[in-house]
């Protein structure tokens, strides 16, 4: 039976859709199935027909979310004495999307001054759910004393300590500056810059001892969640987009008005900036193009006046505007552009995915573990990792792996920012290969700071020490030392090489590589695992409710029986030990003993041998795909089989299949895949697609680690000749 745990705020901007996002990505990190629902949606809805935290957490989590009933509906029926009616309804739909849960995750009211039915019905709500009771609050500008108050009072209303209804309560945004108003995006400017008075750390602190309830989550303020998109502010001016440019991708940390001389303000011109300008100021429009034309990501330009840039400027502009800088035009003038800048609302959108990711985890992770994983209950369905709960394995076995991790593309943007990631999260070590003065100007472009963890190794001053023992790996190759110190010209060889003695735990490279450059020096210089009879690879595809695993899909053209086998084998050891349990399903377009031909055959043989080398693992083929994945198929063709519907790896019979579904899952279910993952060298080497985005870079440096840190006598010694940042 589901455990319902209801959220109820104690006032209107207590984050309450945002403390819903985040407890919800805390329970799929502990493989809890969770649901999501809200009985009874906001007044008004602006956005669109749907309430507001269920059309957020339906796009985060893919959710399916019953709706919620109209704050009209609600008050007619309470209004008409037929508040037994309304509850026996949102009991009904309660029921009806909470059916497969372990946990679900109610969102009460908010107690709005004009809606007086609030507090009452909430309580209504917890009682017929049979529901625990987790308040939420934000200190604003009480003290500790007045806001234990609020929560003594709050407790009474859903029957007092003794009716051990209400659990625990969640302290938001804590530290928030005091000067911050209720209204939405109060001083919008100020807020992204984090000035004004804090309150004091120790005064929050003390509310631990002082609270009359235990405090599952105490989440502190954070700016840089606040954060808009420069096509946030654009939609709320109404502006004219002049070039759109990455204005949907662009976030605003700063609003500077222009309205000063020019050497008096262009210490603003920086990363992340609004730059607000009468449209008939073309000295700032100029620096500011020249400030984005050396790398300076200034978030946008915003022109008032209604002023239309001229075509001579706009022509100067050019090269400026190709950088990504989004240009917006406005018809009000600066002041009145100030004054509605006043009323936009710092919400999250429903549509900003990354900001919704982003607080997801940060709230999280301010939550009480202990508490998360109390909530969990037992359930005899199978086992999902969730993509979020795969990602956060990821990191945390990464963090404990603390291994050194090469990365020949050094001065390559997307790779020099996963770096910074990895080392300000503890995720790796990163080495980055490169001149040290361009990596430091490509971090500086992208208002990034090298922090201390990160080693620059510049290759002209180490290759020569390499050539040697390049030469004594491949001396029956017959490699000459001209031929090696002409090799290492290439980074990624001699990341290689750095990788091979020891230097380094692990490599991970092909942002502008093709996978044959980074896999051939591997498989040259690295070689196989002395128990691997090959390598293969496999792929981590994040489907919307659980992390599937797919082989090979990179490697090996047309492997024999043994071969696939063995890719069978080795694919399951790395679902175990990245936590998927593995069910492995070799795959055909046959099942069972329905077909036959040499495909099949080799599928079914295929099958025997890895049952007979591991016993322990649970294997089943030849199975069609659909078999694999879909339990209603798996009943009707194979209905004695302990893989079918219930896969987790899948073993496709060579390249041209395996490569072809993944590619058509990952496109078609526009789905993130992680890998191709190596499996069978010495030590880890990982290929990324030319077109992976920062997180994919992120997240298979961490795979990489994680590999590292399994395979056996992993030891690494100190890079030579290493330039600190």
């Amino acid at each position: 039976m589901s455990r319902t745990i209801m959220l109820v705020p104690l006032n209107a901007r207590v984050g309450i859709t945002s403390v819903s996002l985040g407890i919800l990505r805390a329970l799929e990190r502990n493989g809890v199935g969770v649901a999501f629902f809200k009985p009874i949606a906001e007044p008004p809805t602006h956005e669109s027909g749907n309430e507001r935290s269920t059309a957020i957490l339906r796009k985060a989590s893919g959710l399916e979310i019953p709706e919620s009933f109209s704050a009209q509906h609600a008050e007619a029926l309470i209004t008409s004495g037929k508040q037994s009616e309304l509850l026996e309804e949102i009991v009904a739909r309660y029921r009806a999307g909470a059916a497969a849960a372990d946990v679900v995750l109610v969102e009460g009211l908010l107690p709005l001054p004009d809606s007086q039915f609030t507090n009452q019905m909430n309580y209504q709500i917890a009682k017929a759910l049979d529901a625990e009771v987790v308040l939420v609050a934000c200190p604003s500008r009480n003290s500790t004393q007045q806001l234990r108050e609020r929560l003594e009072f709050a407790t009474t209303l859903f029957g007092g300590a003794e009716a051990k209804r209400v659990v625990g309560c969640i302290i938001n945004k804590v530290g928030a500056p005091l000067w911050m108003a209720d209204a939405p995006g109060a001083e919008i400017s100020g807020v992204l810059q984090q000035t004004g008075a804090h309150r004091s750390e120790l005064d929050i602190l003390s509310l631990y001892s002082k609270s009359p309830l235990r405090i599952v989550g105490c989440i502190p303020w954070s700016a840089d969640l606040l954060a808009p998109r420069a096509v946030d502010l654009a939609r709320h001016f109404d502006a004219e987009i002049i070039h759109w440019g990455e204005l949907e991708t662009r976030r605003l940390h700063s609003i500077t008005f222009c309205s000063r001389s020019l050497g008096n303000m262009i210490y603003r011109f920086v990363p992340g900036a609004m730059l607000v300008t009468s449209g008939d100021r073309p000295d700032v429009v100029v620096a500011a193009c020249l400030a984005a034309m050396n790398g300076v990501k200034i978030g946008c330009l915003l022109l008032t006046g209604g002023y239309q840039m001229q075509a001579t400027v706009h022509k100067l502009c050019t090269p400026a505007l190709e950088t990504g800088l989004p240009l917006l035009l406005v018809q009000t003038n600066t002041w009145q552009t100030a004054m509605q800048l006043q009323t936009f609302n710092t919400r999250t959108p429903a549509d900003d995915l990354e900001r919704i990711d982003r607080v997801q985890d940060f709230i999280a992770g301010h939550l009480d573990q202990r508490w998360i994983e109390s909530l969990a209950v037992e359930s005899e369905r199978p086992k999902r990792l969730s993509p979020a709960a795969f990602r956060y394995q990821l990191t945390e076995l990464a963090r404990q792996a603390d291994k050194r991790i090469v990365l020949p593309e050094g001065t390559e943007p997307r790779t020099v920012k996963a770096a910074v990631i990895c080392a300000e999260r503890g995720i790796a070590r990163p080495v980055l290969l490169g001149i040290l003065a361009e990596i430091h100007r490509v971090a500086e472009q992208q208002g990034l700071e090298l922090p201390d963890a990160i080693e620059i190794v510049e290759p002209d001053k180490v290759r020569e020490d390499y050539v040697e023992p390049m030469v004594a790996l491949r001396r029956n190759k017959g490699l000459t030392q001209v031929v090696a110190r002409e090799q290492l010209q290439d980074n990624v060889v001699l990341g290689t090489m750095m990788l091979a003695r020891g230097e380094v735990d692990g490599l991970v490279s092909g942002a502008e590589h093709t996978t044959a450059n980074t896999v051939r020096p591997a498989l040259q210089l690295i070689k196989t695992a002395p128990d691997a009879a090959l390598v293969s690879s496999v792929f981590f595809m994040l489907l919307p409710e659980q992390v599937l695993v797919y082989g090979d899909c990179a490697i090996n053209p047309d492997p024999n029986a043994e071969e696939l086998a063995e890719i069978a084998i080795q694919s399951a050891d790395s679902a175990r030990a990245f936590g998927i349990d593995p069910r492995v399903a070799m795959i055909s377009y046959s099942t069972g003993s329905s077909g036959g031909g040499s495909d099949v055959e080799k599928v079914r043989e295929a099958t025997r041998l890895a049952k007979e080398k591991r016993p322990d693992l649970i294997i089943d083929g030849p199975l069609q795909y659909d078999a694999a994945v879909m339990e209603n198929v798996a009943e009707a063709k194979a209905p004695d089989s302990p893989v079918a519907g219930r896969a987790t790896v899948f073993i496709f019979p060579d390249l041209n299949t395996g490569n072809t579904t993944y590619k058509a899952v990952q496109r078609s279910a526009d789905l993130v895949s992680i890998g191709p993952m190596l499996q069978g060298l010495r030590k880890p080497v990982n290929d990324l697609s030319r077109g992976a985005l920062v997180d994919d870079i992120v997240y298979t440096i961490a795979l990489t680690a994680i590999q590292a840190a399994q395979s056996k006598g992993s030891k690494v010694s100190k890079v030579s000749k290493v330039s600190k940042c």
